[in-house]
């Protein structure tokens, strides 16, 4: 069956087939809607799906094709836009499984959608997350768990869940992730593929009414990949400036040149835990195997204290009040549109998402200065690793996939190593870097003794995207993962 042929090729390897002639746009996009009408069912990584658009696109791209119109580096690539604040014109928008907005058609665009259509990629549908991207796992009430393609009894991970899940059972080789805390990375850890956030600004972030919005904690749009090479293609499509976004970066990279250099007389710093957080023994066990790799392609590998200096849970806390002031904003936005969820709707909002809005509510402006301050801290403490080391690797999360809940309300554990942690957010170590914008990439690191996906962390300098894709393409070719996905390829579909 063509779409099983196709399920696992690259995007830079459908790409290059599609421009040599060797496959239609048309033949691909009906594969990897074949695939999805097959497998989703059993996923539910796939909510929304635009499939006349997108059979519609590819008979376009069939027609530039053979025409020798001038073609993007996607083109007739299928990919999948998230389901939050993700938008592509006449689309519903549910914003995360709200009840309240199962039929909200938008008609915006977002810029994941507007740049990886204009580099010639078909966008299929979009993807399952967790209610307005508010915690590391996905869930909701109206959709329920996006369930994890190494396990279905597993969550996926959030809040880019349905994206990464899509990705490693091969219905798409690409998908749109966002992250506010940790959104492309810890699904990308859960569901053992490579998970990319850029510097900030590299990718514009388009945010109205408010256009500084996107910068407590810093938000990000990236790709979910099964390569690096497939994540790099993509940044060459979505990076560079646009006017917009009042960060946003007017620099070009080779991203795809990064990716063949060589990492020999680095120093690379290693720190098991980010100083501060319970890390459970079998992830820690798999990054400290995983991050000798390093040391293999000719690098010096330390491990490291990194200087953070207060406890996990208040840095949690820390998030969980400044992100929480981007969901009341976009609230006060719904409510101008005539949809109040808070008052006629609030029901469709879970209860940590309700504690965290209440007390978000009631901060001064002096309370965001002191929030703002404690990552400054945050900030300097990862800088001056970055001072002496050209990267920091750390596990990407604390702990392996949650089992998926019945209610539409997973979170993530309450306890590592006997620790209490934030459900929320306090198992994953990636939010700090969201405080400093620095870029990072979920790597898979291996399977843990259940045979689930542990990610590594890798993150760099400001601006050194080259860096952390120069090293994470080192690790691929020193240890593979490509073989890991035969566990979700070969799972038994229920019956039809």
């Amino acid at each position: 069956m063509q779409a099983d042929k196709l399920a696992y090729d690259s995007a830079a390897s459908l790409a290059l087939r599609i421009r040599r002639r060797e496959l239609s746009p048309v033949e691909v996009v009906d594969a990897f809607i074949a695939r999805i009408e097959a497998r989703n069912p059993s996923l539910n990584a796939l909510v929304y799906l635009g499939f006349e658009d997108a059979r519609r696109a590819a008979q376009e791209a069939e027609r530039a094709l053979m025409a020798g119109a001038a073609l993007g580096p996607l083109h007739g690539v299928p990919v999948a836009l998230k389901d939050n604040f993700d938008f592509k014109p006449g689309w519903i928008a549910t914003i995360g499984g709200v009840r309240a907005l199962r039929n909200h058609v938008s008609h915006d665009w977002c810029v994941f959608a507007e740049r990886i259509e204009r580099a010639g990629a078909i966008l299929l549908g979009k993807t399952n997350s967790p209610t307005l991207g508010f915690r590391g796992t996905c869930d909701n009430y109206l959709f329920g768990p996006s369930r994890n393609p190494f396990n279905l009894a597993k969550n996926t991970g959030g809040s880019s869940g349905g994206s990464a899940g899509a990705v490693a059972d091969g219905l798409l080789p690409l998908a749109e992730g966002t992250d506010g805390g940790g959104s492309i990375r810890i699904p990308s850890s859960w569901c053992g593929v490579y998970g990319y956030k850029a510097s900030f600004g590299r990718v514009p972030t388009v945010v109205r009414p408010n256009a500084f919005g996107g910068t407590n904690p810093f938000v990000f749009e990236g790709p979910i990949t099964r390569t690096v090479e497939d994540a790099a293609l993509a940044l060459t499509a979505l990076a560079g400036y646009d006017r917009r976004d009042p960060f946003s970066l007017d620099q070009q990279v080779d991203f795809l040149a990064s990716t063949r250099r060589s990492v020999r007389g680095w120093k690379i710093a290693y720190s098991p835990n980010l100083d501060v957080f319970p890390v459970d023994p079998g992830v820690a066990a798999v990054v400290a195997k995983a991050v000798r790799a390093f040391a293999e392609a000719g690098a010096e590998v330390e491990e490291v204290k990194v200087g953070i200096k207060r406890p996990q849970q208040e840095l949690s806390a820390l998030w969980c009040r400044i992100c929480m002031l981007g969901e009341l904003q976009s609230l006060e936005d719904m409510k101008a549109q005539g949809i109040d969820l808070l008052k006629d709707h609030r029901d469709d909002l879970p209860p940590l998402f309700l504690h965290w809005a209440e007390i978000s509510a009631r901060m001064s402006a002096m309370d965001l200065m002191r929030d703002n301050a404690a990552r400054t801290e945050v900030y300097d403490a990862i800088s001056g690793v970055l001072d002496r080391y050209d990267l920091l690797v750390t596990p990407t999360l604390a702990c392996v996939a949650v089992d998926n809940a019945a209610d539409g309300d997973t979170v993530g554990p309450s306890r590592i190593n006997g620790e209490p942690v934030d459900p929320l957010i306090g198992w994953c170590l990636t939010y700090p870097v969201n405080f400093t914008g620095h870029p990072a990439a979920s790597i898979p690191a291996g399977l843990s003794a259940d045979h689930l996906p542990v990610g590594m962390q890798l993150i760099g300098r400001r601006y050194a995207d080259a860096d952390v894709l120069a090293a994470s393409a080192a690790f691929e070719r020193l240890r593979p993962w490509q073989d890991s996905y035969r566990r979700c390829a070969e799972r038994p579909l229920p019956p039809a």
